[in-house]
């Protein structure tokens, strides 16, 4: 039976296999990003258009990858595409090269909903974002070392690529965890200047910041980890507490929690302001931003001055050392934000952020419902439009609750979902759109509790 599912699974997949195969020819590893392999081959999509996906061979899934939780208004919604056609014909290019007036529009409406946010900088996406916020907090506080969280990513840069997944044998002590790298190409100097820190855990945390005050310039931490883990309140008004009394500026990496955990983020939910706020992802209506937000006297140090231009010829040149250099040829791309001030007007409307969360918690509850009939122990995890599913019934604080999770069952789900049309990359979370109707959430359900009994049988059987 398996070697049958096996064949008509690839049979139906034939073209994915063989872009995937030319793919490989030219790009290293056949994609462009690590993350969105998966074996045997990842699925080459074709096109979308509302809450589904085409593939290459025709096949058609419920997205809920979305990618990456970015379209919160689904696959080619007209009034954005409408937006980013009419913004095009108003300025008669794809990209003016100056200031212009959408940057305004877009930063002022972030101020007005996030809470910790006075000024703006705009990058061309979440990893930029971090990256821009680590630099201003370094050069603010003048320390050098940064502290992040196990099992926290914020993009693929070197100082925070660190204990994002480590190994079990390598993470070392629970309330000391180690800097263990996540990739090649990571230098000992950037592991000594990071600092790992246990989430969810504040007495430890207190510890290790208190220990390393003197050096600290920051902690970055995502309030919602991975997008589904959510920090315990109590844990995150003390961490905001400690981070003040130390002088440490508090990073909230909101890329994926921006917009989806509500409309300020989490940081609207958990009454907590930072000091720094990395956004992305939904920000841009489904096409590729990033951006910095925070008070006002530590966005500043960004400011130009006369001769602060690294390119400017000259000893008066030197003056670049007064100022946090950044730059981008697209930060601030008209269509971006055009698209993007679309997508939050939709989400401003009335009861639209009501009615994801409304459907999120109708695909949570049913699904746990489904499972628990068969004996089966699994939760769901999240916050907002975001969630993950979990097979276990422990509580799920950390990333070390995590390595008690039986990850070979949930990989055979994901398999199987994926060939009765339940699109997700294996182990993701899962996001929701304005465009996930009713009929999507019980055919998903429905689908779930097909895989289970096709996983269950496998296992009869072997």
């Amino acid at each position: 039976m398996k070697n049958e599912d096996d064949a008509s699974w690839k049979n139906r997949t034939e073209g994915s296999r063989q872009f995937f195969k030319k793919a490989c020819n030219v790009i290293p590893g056949g994609v462009s990003a690590n993350i969105k392999f998966f074996p045997p081959y990842p699925i080459v999509m074709k096109n979308g258009s509302g809450s589904k996906l085409i593939d290459v061979d025709g096949n058609e899934y419920i997205d809920y990858l979305l990618c990456y939780g970015a379209l919160i208004t689904g696959h080619g919604h007209p009034r954005i595409m409408e937006a980013v056609e009419k913004h095009f014909r108003l300025i008669g290019t794809t990209i003016l090269g100056t200031p212009h007036e959408l940057e305004i529009t877009m930063a002022e409406k972030m101020i007005q909903l996030y809470p910790g946010i006075d000024m703006v900088r705009f990058t061309n996406s979440g990893l930029e974002a971090a990256l821009l916020a680590i630099r201003m907090a370094t050069a603010y506080t003048s320390k050098e070392k940064i502290a992040k969280f196990e099992g926290h990513y914020h993009g693929g840069f070197n100082h925070v690529l660190v204990s994002v997944n480590p190994d079990k044998k390598l993470a070392g002590a629970k309330v000391q965890p180690n800097a263990v790298p996540e990739s090649k190409g990571i230098t000992k100097r950037e592991l000594d200047n990071t600092i790992v820190l246990p989430f969810n855990d504040l007495e430890a945390t207190e510890t290790l910041l208190r220990n390393h005050a003197e050096q600290l310039a920051a902690v970055i931490i995502e309030p919602v980890q991975g997008g589904f883990i959510p920090a315990d309140k109590e844990f995150m008004i003390g961490l905001r507490k400690i981070t003040k009394e130390l002088n440490i500026l508090l990073i909230f990496d909101e890329v994926k929690t921006g917009f989806r955990a509500a409309l300020g983020g989490a940081q609207s939910v958990y009454g907590v302001h930072p000091d720094l706020t990395a956004l992305g992802k939904v920000l841009g209506g489904g096409y590729p931003i990033g951006a910095v937000g925070g008070q006002k006297d530590i966005m500043m140090i960004s400011a130009p001055k006369l001769h602060s231009d690294i390119f400017s010829i000259g000893e008066k040149s030197a003056a670049t050392n007064d100022v946090v250099f950044h730059s981008g040829t697209y930060n601030g791309h008209p269509m971006v934000l055009a698209a993007g001030l679309e997508a939050i007007y939709l989400l401003e409307e009335a009861n639209t952020m009501n009615e994801i969360t409304l459907q999120t918690n109708k695909l949570r509850t049913g699904l746990e419902k489904m499972y628990k009939s068969y004996g089966i122990q699994m939760q769901t995890v999240g916050m907002g439009s975001i969630f993950n599913i979990i097979f276990t019934d422990k509580p799920i604080r950390n990333y070390r609750d995590m390595w008690e999770v039986d990850i070979s069952f949930r990989q055979a789900i994901d398999e199987e979902l994926l060939k009765l049309g339940i699109y997700l990359k294996p182990m993701n979370r899962y996001s929701l759109s304005t465009v996930h109707r009713e009929e999507d959430i019980l055919k998903t359900i429905a689908a779930h509790e097909k895989a289970l009994k096709i996983v269950l049988q496998k296992k009869q059987d072997h």
